[in-house]
């Protein structure tokens, strides 16, 4: 089952730097797909996650897993290493929960939301 990290794109944490020509959810989405290259997990782009009090958002989902919303980001390298770390062992889950012991440090503190997985037509 893949696992794919949503990028709010739009994103823009307080005292956001007009002059920099990209939001801080653009910076953070080039930074996660540069870190998820050659990796299992997707990654893709989405105007907006409406969790605009703590951006930067992302999310981790997969089909029949349980899925997360996480924010507050930093646009980093450090950061974007650790969402991807997250999401490849989220990946690696067969229901998506990930024990808090193997959390990348940098993703502690950034969950805001945990969603069931639909229900499968039966």
């Amino acid at each position: 089952m893949t696992t794919t990290i949503t990028i709010c794109d739009t994103c823009k944490r307080e005292g956001w730097d007009e002059t920099t020509g990209k939001t801080d959810g653009e910076a953070l989405a080039d930074l996660i797909e540069t870190a998820a290259a050659g990796t299992a997990v997707k990654t893709r782009r989405f105007s907006c996650l409406m969790g605009c009090d703590r951006a930067c958002n992302v999310t981790i989902q997969a089909e029949g897993k349980l899925n997360y919303t996480l924010g507050q980001f930093t646009p980093t390298p450090e950061a974007a290493e650790a969402i991807v770390a997250y999401a490849a062992l989220h990946a690696a889950s067969t229901s998506g929960q990930v024990p808090y012991r193997n959390w990348p440090q940098a993703i502690k503190g950034h969950f805001t939301t945990r969603h069931p997985p639909l229900p499968s037509d039966e």
